[in-house]
């Protein structure tokens, strides 16, 4: 096949489909009505698997190294980095008098070097008798002294290190391929009904872009099963949500379609990238003021270039391709707040990060995108307590944004309308109301199983695909599969928080629980905004809602949750050993099993 016959096959699959809607229009009819029933079924046995999985991963905590204490007991650090002091909330807690509350950092590497930090003690911090001032490289068997009292770094032995790599290698992910092969049935059912929906006129751009995303999937898939990748859950997640944004864009505007696959494209590039750039902690915590800047940047340049649609300033244009940037913003944000790790060496410098937060949601608030600074300050509130543990100090902060909130509602009357309609929707349905009004009017003629993709009229609503965009789901998809988007959007955050408590590096802890608070807020914000549970912030449905630059900052924030996963080899931010090591690694596990009842011989 020449490659101008390999151009012109979509057109000519388009002209026969085409010819086969003239001549039995029943028979499409009869597709639409049986292609409603199977969607919700089909979208239960994608996503049941992989949401039962990711809901029951045992997070198992490894011990990396052993402190013995004066009682001759030994603590484990099952931490990348540890706070070492008298404060119930250390990591080893020294209950002696002489103990600062936080009174040293002991810091692991991830060539198993670790560090001793001094955090501003009393009494001092001692290596082998020598007072260090700063920071100092700690081996196994140095005796380290925190004002006097005397501990040892003791290493794991071979036979626990064994241990911890067999229980990671007993925990199974499931298999990807039947969730994946159900998903690209699903696919191809979506493109077939949209098609049918647009008509004799259908574009070919319909089937070119769910043919790319089919193609890519597998291609994401095959690659990194042959890298010897497993654990798939999470992409699994993404590629459906992602395949349901690109039937909203088809239903609403058919022409976005490219735009929103070159998103989705984009946005996995993104995702690779910086799950990649996640396994060097030390080169993450040396970016962290470039990536504070990319922050503040990013919400300034939406400032000062910002055009203003629906009420707010937010977008710019270059070539003729609008960008949200306050939407990648978030990416750095997290990454900023999370790499610092300040909460490990000087606690004082918390109000740094909260520095980095006002830049930035002063932007937001001059650019009137109160949504995005709502979700901003959400995000900035587990930061800083998971940094900092400080509830007096965050209480204060809240109660000022609260007073902020009050003042900018006198002073902003776009704003005070949209509080003054909330609760009111059905009182204004031709006003204010507008627009919650018809999106539950439609999800409420959808049902359960919907009237098919494209075959609504949300779409001709402002905003339907990207605000509105669940009464959209709810109404061509039915409240089912409505549903399961965000109960898919909870399971990663449910993942995130089990797996914060076997996490390696707070700086994967917190960038994950930032992240996934974030994509939860604001699905709460879009779901029940629409359904005027909430006023209408204006924010998208992470992954779902029509547009380029959301699309990509949902799956850069899909990074910092796969960074949690120490399942073995399921994480990019956890280097793969080598085949040599991990044949090693299975002989040793079967000469130390050998003479187990039932367990065969490492010939067999």
């Amino acid at each position: 096949m020449t490659m101008q016959q390999l151009l012109d096959a979509p057109q000519m699959l388009m002209d026969r489909i085409s010819q086969f809607m003239q001549s039995y229009p029943q028979a499409c009819a009869w597709y639409t009505t049986v292609v409603r029933f199977i969607f919700p079924i089909l979208a239960l046995l994608i996503l049941i698997r992989v949401i039962r999985s990711l809901w029951t991963v045992p997070h198992l905590p490894e011990v990396w190294a052993y402190l013995s204490l004066p009682n001759g007991a030994r603590a484990p650090l099952t931490h990348w980095e540890n706070i070492l002091g008298r404060a119930g909330s250390c990591d080893v807690v020294l209950n002696y008098p002489v103990v600062s509350r936080q009174h040293a950092a002991l810091i692991r590497d991830q060539e198993d070097k670790w560090t001793l930090y001094d955090q501003a003690s009393t009494g001092g911090v001692f290596v082998n008798g020598d007072r260090i001032r700063e920071q100092s490289p700690v081996e196994y068997g140095d005796v380290i002294s925190l004002g006097g009292v005397e501990t040892v770094l003791l290493p794991v032995s071979p036979e626990e290190k064994q241990e911890r790599r067999k229980r990671r290698l007993e925990v199974k992910p499931v298999s990807p391929w039947p969730s994946l092969i159900l998903l690209t049935v699903f696919q191809i059912l979506t493109c077939l009904q949209l098609i049918i929906s647009e008509g004799v006129d259908a574009p070919v751009s319909i089937p070119v872009v769910f043919l790319c995303l089919i193609l890519v999937m597998w291609a994401y898939f095959l690659i990194l099963r042959a890298l010897r990748r497993i654990g798939f859950e999470m992409e699994t997640i993404a590629f459906f949500l992602s395949t349901l944004s690109l039937a909203v864009t088809s239903s609403s505007n058919t022409d976005a379609l490219p735009k929103q696959l070159i998103s989705i494209l984009l946005g996995i590039v993104l995702f690779l990238v910086l799950g990649s750039f996640l396994r060097d902690l030390e080169r993450a915590r040396k970016i962290r003021w470039l990536m504070a800047a990319g922050a503040i940047g990013l919400c300034g340049v939406s400032l000062l270039l910002g055009e203003t649609v629906n009420g707010a300033a937010n977008w710019i244009s270059i070539g003729g391709v609008s960008l949200q940037p306050s939407e990648l913003a978030k990416i750095c944000y997290i990454f900023a707040g999370s790499a610092t790790l300040e909460r490990l060496f000087r606690k004082r410098n918390i109000w740094l990060f909260i520095l980095l937060t006002g830049a930035c949601l002063g932007c937001l608030a001059l650019m009137s995108d109160f949504g995005t600074a709502a979700i901003f300050f959400v995000t900035f509130l587990v930061i800083a307590y998971l940094r900092s543990g400080d509830f007096a100090t965050l209480a204060l902060i809240t109660g000022g944004a609260v007073f902020a909130v009050l003042v900018i509602l006198s002073l902003k009357p776009y704003i005070l309308q949209r509080f003054a309609v909330w609760g009111h929707a059905w009182e204004q349905a031709s006003g204010g109301g507008y627009q919650q009004v018809r999106a539950m009017s439609a999800a409420a003629s959808g049902g359960l199983v919907g009237v098919g993709p494209g075959e609504g009229w949300l779409h001709w609503v402002a905003a339907a695909d990207t605000d509105l965009v669940f009464g959209m789901l709810c109404e061509e998809w039915g409240l089912i599969i409505g549903l399961l988007a965000a109960f898919s959007i909870v399971t990663l955050a449910v993942f995130a928080v089990r797996a914060s408590r076997a996490g390696r590096s707070s700086f994967y802890v917190i960038a994950a629980c930032a992240a996934t608070s974030m994509m939860v807020f604001q699905t709460c914000l879009n779901i029940f905004g629409a359904v005027d549970l909430l006023p209408l912030t204006g924010v998208t449905f992470p992954f779902v809602s029509n547009g380029g630059s959301a699309m990509m900052a949902a799956w850069g924030l899909l990074a910092f949750l796969k960074a949690t996963d120490t399942r073995q080899n399921a994480s990019f931010a956890i280097r793969l050993p080598s085949r040599k090591e991990d044949k090693q690694a299975v002989r040793q596990m079967y000469r130390n099993l050998q003479g187990e009842e039932g367990y065969p011989n490492e010939e067999n």
